[in-house]
């Protein structure tokens, strides 16, 4: 006998110090893209993040900051390492959950009875399982960045464990203390992420398997208590308590008159001594199970009270303050997403289906002066029956997603789908592409880190790959063995333990494929989503680790020796978690990774003072929050993200002071601007007959209320397409600011045409800024605002850097950027950073690829605005200083270096531009030949293409005949192969 015990906890404290020094290494120095920047900014001053918000996980943020000591640059990093410790805890509960389930898999009942050779096995098992998930792709990246994912992950985990752990134990008043304790953590995890909750049905399984004498009947009411916990907790505790509080709120003030938040504190009074009393009751009448579900439900509720931080940081109106949830009725609202709308899950329409009407809903209530007040209805859209489904998928009205559905099912446009057509989408494109291409990219492998990547299947594994392929960090191979090992494993475990085996599996499935069809998700998103169904992915690591043991019993059958066939099996299903490390480590690497902040730092840097700078992404929204936040870079720009602008509550929040920069003078009141107004949230076009209408006057007519305005009951219009703002020209060029080499193109008008059929309030509210700023104060837009606003602003952007400045010049040229070539060179040679993308040892992913992307674009723009007005000389420095910041090295060339190459023709570098020339030739030849040899005729195939073809243009241009021709045979070659082959399909 050995002290099992003894060896498990040791091996499982193993598994945490592997897991945190990997993580630790390979975790990101900085705030990274997506939402980190506004999670980092948010736990370093508890502010109110995007809803549902993350409150403890804030806290926890909040925490690990405190180890920066006052050095602004160090809190991000500290609060990453949050994520790091929270991912290495995971893997260790795993690790002690698969050696529980293990040794019952082994029939094995006490730990005292497990012998030296059975220990090695399950310490086999519990190594491979828990390092299996460690290197998986969506857990290691989770675990890298302050995100809410890795420590979801680590509740979940937590909460299996302990929940075996129960199961293990034979005294009844011991184990109900671990059951209260379960359900605590629980409530915890709402103020985290929703997913741990996901956990409960198989939960409910193995309470159910240790209490009762297992039938069909019990299992199903088994799952179907466990989903009602699920409903219980999502509908009638988060959102419903809240809701509740609400409607005793609105009786209290309206009906009673008493002060504001009597109602809400009545009702939670209310609660309390229910819960007390219930408890008290259970206890004095002996009702065990019921006072177990009450103490659950108390310390549901306590976790869950992470949440009355959300009120109070918004009621001290922190910078960021999303929704503004200061009061119950805003509270209810942003827990329930009311901003993100809803889906269809069980009944609801195609995506052709015409709108019937529209029904009035329940009231939408604010806090007035002394009352709460009725401001809109909540609206839902009818369709016809015949229009409708059950298990709606293919469901979105939006254009894109229209588009993409007609082309992923082959339908026509205008064509109405079939019911087939629905399962179609959702089994090969939710489930499919949406999860299983996910599903392997942890366990088989990844083709790249490109977007829509998919995962490497058999046929792929020896392929011969252009340099360009090959050499992608993204590209991982790990030949399935931890996919058929997870196979090995789930077999066994069905065969010999039938029990544990349903509980696994379905934490498998609720967290994967139901999971899948409860988000219904429209067809395209803005990034991969794996990270999503990590939870699964724990759940397949049970059954990778189980592989060990089963193979061990069939090698004990070719060894005779137990103990040989336990090495020996461990040793071969360590072989996955070791082929994962290795080809997951060099792009799940982001040390020394700064370039998302230093995107962040350029934009900000590329803003005169006391500027308004118009956002429209999360990446070029919350990176910039962040340096502002913490490490208090110019905090004078007022960063305002377009969408947001749709919002009553964060036009208000521009009225208001924040750090250096003044409130918005705005035209128009809040009153204006309030929910459920006239303006709120869209005004329709309606033709009046009038060719254009001065932007003043138009908004002095709806701050007045204008009845000529309001031909709709509840909507004010615009009364034309072309509203045109006055310029006051020699005011302007008092100011200076505009610079003299576009001060020949100052117009004494802005003609601001409508690009769609109305305005929305983040439309109006803009127009009220750029008229109200007068020119005095700089007005910004990014890229993404640009294109994002409903009115034409391109013909007035002037080029400062990263950003475009909107200035009273016209641009009759929209091919060609404005540019500020004095405050652009400034700005991009003297503010820029560039760290570290220079050195070829960094990982740059997709997205860090299209910011350098971004940036090289911009210096062409600003080199050919220079070269244009005769300064050659600045020209060239600006051209090389680019090359030289983001050489190919670093990040390799893209398309902007077409542009780059004849630039430096122009600017007799020569050398350089045919060097540039022939590595993108190159390049794109042995791309082309890869895609016609496999098949590839899409967007990826055109796009060499025509840098080939380029490329040609280019050297015949600037008389290099001879490299010219070969180019061009190039092409003529490849499309001759591209036409043969067209026609053989």
């Amino acid at each position: 006998m050995i002290n099992f015990q003894k060896y498990n906890n040791l091996s499982g404290w193993a598994v945490f110090v592997i897991t945190l020094i990997v993580y630790w290494i390979t975790m990101e120095p900085t705030a990274s893209f997506w939402d980190c920047g506004e999670f980092i900014a948010a736990s370093y001053k508890l502010q109110v993040p995007h809803p549902p918000g993350a409150p403890f996980f804030l806290l926890i943020g909040r925490l690990f900051s405190f180890l920066s000591f006052g050095d602004v640059t160090a809190v991000a990093y500290w609060i990453n390492f949050s994520s790091v410790l929270a991912g290495a805890f995971t893997s260790m509960f795993l690790f002690w959950s698969i050696t529980l389930l293990g040794r019952r898999l082994m029939k094995i009942n006490t730990p005292e009875a497990l012998t030296a050779d059975q220990a090695l096995v399950l310490v086999g098992a519990g190594l491979t399982g828990a390092l299996a998930y460690t290197f998986a792709d969506s857990a290691w990246f989770s675990a890298a960045e302050a995100e809410v994912y890795s420590i979801s992950s680590f509740f979940t985990a937590f909460v299996v464990w302990a929940m075996l752990k129960w199961q293990a134990m034979e005294d009844e008043s011991r184990a109900n203390r671990w059951l209260i304790f379960i359900f605590y953590m629980m409530g915890l995890s709402i103020g985290v992420h929703l997913l741990n909750l996901v956990a409960v049905p198989a939960l409910a399984l193995i309470y159910y398997f240790k209490k009762y004498k297992p039938g069909t009947w019990g299992v199903v009411a088994t799952l179907l208590t466990g989903l009602l916990i699920i409903f219980t907790i999502f509908e009638l505790i988060i959102p419903g308590l809240p809701s509740v509080a609400g409607n005793f709120e609105i009786f209290f003030v309206n009906t009673l008159g008493l002060p504001f938040g009597s109602g809400a504190s009545f009702f939670g009074i209310i609660i309390l001594a229910m819960l007390i009393y219930g408890i008290y009751y259970t206890q004095q009448k002996r009702k065990p199970l019921l006072n177990t579900a009450l103490l659950a439900l108390s310390f549901i509720l306590i976790g869950y009270s992470s949440y009355a931080m959300v009120v109070i940081r918004s009621n001290a109106d922190t910078p960021i303050n999303e929704n503004e949830p200061s009061d119950v009725m805003r509270v209810v609202r942003y827990l329930k997403r009311e901003q993100y709308g809803t889906r269809p899950l069980l009944y609801g329409q195609y995506f052709t289906a015409q709108m019937e009407g529209i029904e009035e809903g329940a009231p939408v209530y604010a806090k007035g002066k002394d009352k709460y007040e009725v401001v809109d209805h909540k609206l839902s859209v009818k369709y016809p029956a015949k229009d409708q489904t059950i298990l709606p998928r293919i469901w979105s009205t939006e254009e894109s997603h229209r588009k993409t559905y007609q082309d992923l099912l082959g339908l026509r446009a205008g064509e109405k789908p079939s019911f087939t057509d629905n399962l179609r989408f959702m089994f090969t494109h939710q489930i499919g592409w949406m999860y299983v291409r996910y599903f392997f990219f942890n366990f088989a492998g990844r083709e790249s880190d490109d977007q829509n990547a998919t995962w490497l299947s058999p046929r792929q594994w020896f392929e011969a790959l252009p340099p360009s392929l090959a050499e992608n960090r993204g590209r991982n191979n790990f030949f399935m063995i931890p996919f058929v090992l997870g196979l090995v494993g789930m077999y066994y475990q069905s065969v010999k333990n039938t029990k544990n085996f349903l509980a696994i599996a379905l934490l498998f499935l609720l967290t994967g494929v139901a999971l899948v069809i409860y988000l219904n998700s429209p067809p395209v998103e803005p990034r991969e989503r794996d990270y999503i169904y990590v939870g699964s992915y724990y759940a397949y690591c049970f059954w990778i680790g189980f592989a060990v043991i089963a193979l061990s019993e069939w090698l004990t059958k070719l060894f005779k020796s137990r103990r040989t066939a336990g090495i020996a099996a461990t040793l071969i299903c360590l072989s996955a978690p070791l082929l994962m490390v290795k080809d997951g480590w060099d792009d799940h690497n982001r040390a020394k990774r700064y370039f998302s902040v230093d995107t962040a730092i350029n934009d900000l840097q590329s803003c005169a003072p006391d500027s308004i700078l118009f956002t429209g992404g999360d990446n070029d929204t919350f990176p910039q929050w962040y340096v502002q936040d913490v490490e208090g870079v110019r905090t004078d720009v007022r960063v305002i993200v377009s969408s947001y602008f749709n919002s009553d509550w964060y036009v208000g929040q521009a009225m208001r002071q924040r750090y250096e920069s003044k409130p918005f003078p705005f035209t128009l009141t809040r009153h204006n601007y309030r929910e459920g107004g006239p303006n709120n949230p869209y005004l329709p076009y309606y033709d009046m007959k009038i060719p254009s209408m001065d932007l003043k006057d138009y908004l002095e007519l709806l701050k007045k209320e204008h009845k000529a305005l309001l031909v709709y009951p509840s909507a004010n219009v615009v009364p034309t397409r072309d509203i045109v703002l006055k310029v006051d020209v020699e005011k302007v060029r008092s100011l200076g600011v505009v610079p003299k080499t576009l001060e020949h193109l100052i117009v004494p008008e802005i003609h601001l045409r409508l690009k769609e059929n109305g305005l929305e309030l983040k439309d109006l509210a803009m127009l009220d800024v750029l008229a109200t700023a007068d020119w005095q104060r700089p007005v910004y837009v990014t890229n993404t605002s640009l294109a994002q606003f409903n009115v034409d602003l391109t013909p007035y952007a002037v080029r400062e850097g990263n950003t475009y400045r909107i200035l009273p010049v016209l641009n009759s040229d929209p091919q060609n950027d404005l540019v500020n070539t004095e405050a652009s060179y400034e700005n991009m040679t003297k503010k820029f950073q560039f760290r570290g993308l220079n050195d070829p040892d960094i990982y740059f992913t997709d997205d860090y690829r299209r910011a350098v992307q971004n940036h090289r674009n911009n210096f062409n723009s600003l080199a050919t605005a220079l070269l244009m007005e005769g300064d050659t000389t600045k020209a060239k420095e600006v051209i090389l200083f680019s090359l030289d910041k983001m050489p190919d090295r670093g990040v390799r060339y893209d398309i902007t270096h077409l542009q780059t190459s004849q630039l430096l023709f122009e600017l007799g570098e020569r050398e350089k531009a045919v060097g540039i020339a022939d590595t993108l030739a190159e390049r794109a030849d042995q791309l082309i030949t890869y895609y016609l040899n496999t098949g590839q005729y899409g967007q990826k195939l055109q796009l060499q293409m025509a840098i080939v073809r380029e490329v040609a243009r280019i050297y015949y241009i600037y008389d290099e005949g001879d490299r010219a021709r070969a180019v061009e045979n190039i092409f003529n070659r490849h499309a001759s192969i591209f036409g043969m082959k067209r026609r053989e399909m």
